[in-house]
């Protein structure tokens, strides 16, 4: 738990230190109103004490809980802006370290805990700093602070008191002993119940289309269930302790003055005076010390839920990733544009079997390189080597001469134009998608938007939409079809600009006659480009300057669509599953 406040900043700790000033200043405050009650208590009952003697001791009473409860809303002050700053900052450490992950990190995670950990558990934190800044410190110090001044006044008012202290102890040990573990589970809960809410709302039209409302509704009960059934346990057991805290209060008072009243009856009469005062003044400072339990409590229902907060946070601040930035913005001069693999194989984390084995191809400035293969043969998997989404396990990925592991992430992206196997828009307009990421001098060039527009075939659907350029997109461009949330996408790569483009099986969702003329316009307007197009479709590639063929993550084949009818039976294979003999131009 401690860990987390490393990343307090120097301004911080000194609010801390101020805020430690002003405790110690309304706990001095809160003590001297017994000491001003006892001057009180003997005025009243010595003959011959003037009224204004009695009033001065009460006006320094009114001066004194007046001066507590400005230090109190000082405390308070300092405590909630310690408590948001910190945790504003945390959520941005937060979310860049997430920022810097690769998919091994992020699949390690999972999304759905990464987002708790960025709200729920920061939260968490947050409150416990509020709370814990103005209950933690004080308690402990009203505590020893009461009990000094409590000491010599009565052994055996000493003892009733200390009794209740050690109860009050031994019963919060006992509760957070049993508590602690379920606040361990009930994060891990929340993380399941967003992920089973996630899924549920990303694919809700497979769960109406399978009329799996109920099935649904069966996965989140559970979740949520469980969830529920841990937060009642630990609830239930922390409601223990603020009935049992007023049970010791009161039991604490009773005691003084059923002592009190046997010290009395037996004193001396001279001294039952000072024994009846002192009774009053202690009945006071037991409360106080009794008081300052009452706050560790409320700390101790938050501290284990936000112990385990921190430690899930740390997780993520910690995490080592896997892929850093090299030093490198530039690659050889005369090479722009080329992409070489240098017999590369490749295992996902974990994985026992290599998914790619010994590739090896280079791709020059302005080139056409297609990858085809069945399901499951890795061309998605190499395609994503080249961003750096995951690193080579053996062998090297070149990008202009430079192994991409020496690059800035920031340059070597710069390079390359990706659109995913999946279309990914972002909440927005029309523009704002095509133009992402786009920070430059040119930052939403009206011109390129629509010429980029253009070339992936969107400007019919762009301008019948409300708003044409400027129209809304929905998260994920759930307003849009597949179709045309694929051209967006390419649309997003050549508005980039790049070097390279990427093309995950970015065209399947395209109709054959607007696959082809988008084909037509990339290779007229950016034929200085090298273009890598992972496909499904023969149709896609048949153009392309060389198709390279996977097997079961090997290269099975390498040539032109031509030279590979002729000598590749994976080829030939998935060619004739797809087209005629005549569509192939096979005599």
């Amino acid at each position: 738990m401690l860990r987390i406040f490393k990343y307090f900043e120097k301004k911080e700790w000194l609010l801390v230190l101020c805020s430690l000033v002003f405790i110690v200043t309304q706990v001095w405050l809160d003590l001297k109103l017994p000491d001003y009650m006892h001057e009180i208590t003997m005025l009243v009952q010595t003959e011959g004490s003037r009224m204004s003697d009695v009033l001065l001791q009460g006006i320094y009473m009114i001066l004194c809980a007046i001066g507590s409860m400005a230090a109190a809303m000082l405390v308070g002050f300092f405590a909630a802006k310690v408590a948001a700053g910190f945790s504003v900052r945390l959520r941005g450490m937060v979310f860049d370290k997430t920022m810097s992950f690769s998919m091994e990190e992020i699949n390690g995670f999972s999304t759905s805990s990464l987002i708790t950990r960025s709200t729920n558990d920061i939260t968490q934190i947050q409150l416990l700093i509020a709370m814990g800044l103005q209950a933690i410190v004080k308690a402990p110090i009203l505590a020893i602070w009461a009990i000094f001044k409590i000491m010599g006044k009565s052994w055996q008012w000493t003892a009733a008191t200390g009794f209740a202290v050690g109860f009050l102890i031994l019963m919060l040990s006992i509760i957070i002993f049993v508590a602690l573990p379920k606040f361990k589970m009930i994060q891990s809960l929340t993380d399941n119940l967003n992920i089973v809410t996630r899924e549920n709302l990303t694919g809700i039209r497979v769960v109406h289309a399978y009329n799996a409302e109920r099935y649904q509704e069966e996965k989140f009960e559970k979740a949520n269930n469980d969830l529920t059934k841990t937060n009642l346990f630990t609830n239930r057991t922390m409601a223990i302790m603020m009935p049992t805290m007023g049970l010791i209060m009161s039991g604490i008072s009773l005691a003084i003055y059923w002592i009190g009243a046997f010290l009395i009856n037996d004193a001396a009469a001279p001294d039952k005076l000072t024994l009846f005062s002192d009774m009053v003044v202690f009945s006071s400072y037991a409360m106080q010390v009794i008081m300052a339990f009452m706050m560790l409590s409320i700390v101790f229902i938050m501290l284990p839920r936000a112990s385990v907060s921190a430690k899930r946070i740390n997780e993520v601040l910690d995490t080592k990733t896997k892929i850093d930035d090299g030093g490198l913005a530039e690659g050889e001069i005369g090479l722009a544009g080329e992409v070489e693999f240098r017999n590369v194989s490749f295992k996902y984390p974990d994985a026992s079997e290599y998914i790619l084995h010994n590739i090896s191809f280079t791709a020059h400035k302005g080139e056409t390189v297609a990858f085809i293969g069945s399901t499951g043969s890795g061309k998605s998997t190499l395609i994503n080597l080249i961003p750096r989404f995951y690193d080579a396990t053996e062998g090297e990925v070149l990008v202009d001469g430079v192994n991409v592991k020496n690059y800035t992430q920031e340059a070597l992206h710069n390079k390359l134009g990706y659109v995913s196997q999946k279309a990914i828009l972002f909440s927005g307009t029309v523009s704002s998608n095509v133009a992402y990421g786009d920070i430059g001098e040119n930052s939403k060039n009206e011109t390129a938007i629509r010429k980029a527009v253009e070339i992936a075939q969107g400007t019919e659907f762009i301008e019948k939409m409300e708003g044409q350029y400027e129209g809304s997109i929905a998260q994920g461009g759930t307003n849009l079809s597949g179709g045309q949330k694929q051209r967006l996408s390419i649309a997003r790569a050549i508005y980039k600009n790049p070097e390279i483009y990427l093309f995950d099986d970015s065209f399947s969702a395209l109709d054959y006659r607007t696959d082809r003329v988008l084909r037509s316009l990339i290779k007229k307007e950016i034929k200085e480009a090298t273009k890598l197009i992972v496909a499904q479709r023969i149709g896609t590639i048949k153009d392309a300057d060389r198709i390279i063929v996977l097997d079961e993550g090997k290269i099975a084949g390498i040539g032109t669509h031509d030279e590979l009818m002729l000598n590749c039976g994976v080829y030939q294979e998935i060619a004739y599953s797809q087209l005629s003999k005549e569509e192939l131009e096979i005599g």
